[in-house]
């Protein structure tokens, strides 16, 4: 949501002015310069070119979830250092059909060149990886500016540390940003994929350090009869287990 005030100076060609500031709106709204993302929002359509060939995204990933990480530069310490631990865990993104997609404002020529070097480098004594997910070339920031991941505060043409979830249903389900000096945890993003996965199947909340396998908590009651009923059903269910009327767990094992 956005607000745009404009003062307009009453003038002989006030009607010219108004027009000509409803044309710059319109434009503005169409080239994305008002585009921004949220939360149960639609995630943006877009073209691109990729590593992997062209994307047309949602089309492509029909049925998937998908992750969207966005990285300020190509060749960087820190981006590096992330896209080989996305490629160590790929295949458990791929148990929970989830695509990986990886984006910056480097040119095509620059992404394959960088997979190779990535691909050369034996990681924390890991084997060397494969890089068979994505990398978007976004020089003229079109997909950044729709998602929001360009970096206003740049000098360079750059973008954000951003991630961004999104469910089988094109709805965007999580959305973290990071500074440039902080990498991401990327059994941190694979949590909250799993944890996001449980609560779109069971009508459950996931409490703080929540991991897989750990008791969930109850939606809160809505009234004191409906609490009344939890506790008398908790008489005879023992997964069930409260620390007051609001705060109800169900046990997972």
């Amino acid at each position: 949501m956005f607000v745009v005030v404009i003062k307009i100076i009453p003038t002989k060609n006030d009607t010219m002015k108004r027009m000509l500031t409803t044309v710059a709106l319109i434009i503005a709204l169409f080239t994305g310069a008002f585009s921004q993302i949220s939360l149960e929002g639609k995630a943006p359509a877009f073209k691109a070119k990729s590593t992997n060939g062209e994307i047309n995204y949602p089309d492509d990933y029909f049925g998937k979830w998908t992750i969207l990480f966005s990285h300020p530069a190509a060749f960087t310490p820190i981006c590096s250092s992330e896209i080989i631990e996305l490629a160590l865990k790929k295949d458990e993104f791929k148990k929970l059909n989830t695509e990986l997609l990886v984006i910056s404002a480097d040119g095509h020529a620059s992404h394959i060149e960088w997979v190779k070097s990535l691909e050369s480098i034996s990681y924390k004594n890991n084997d060397k990886v494969k890089i068979d997910f994505p990398l978007i070339g976004d020089p003229d920031l079109a997909v950044s500016k729709k998602y929001g991941l360009e970096n206003k505060f740049s000098k360079a043409n750059r973008t954000i540390r951003k991630v961004i979830i999104v469910d089988p249903n094109n709805k965007i389900k999580a959305i973290f940003t990071y500074p440039d000096n902080v990498g991401r945890n990327v059994d941190e993003i694979l949590r909250t994929l799993i944890a996001l996965q449980k609560t779109d199947k069971e009508d459950v909340l996931l409490p703080a350090d929540w991991v897989e396998g750990n008791d969930v908590l109850l939606p809160p009651p809505s009234s004191v009869k409906e609490s009344e009923k939890l506790t008398e059903k908790a008489k005879k269910d023992k997964s069930l287990y409260s620390y007051d009327w609001y705060f109800w767990f169900k046990k997972e094992k």
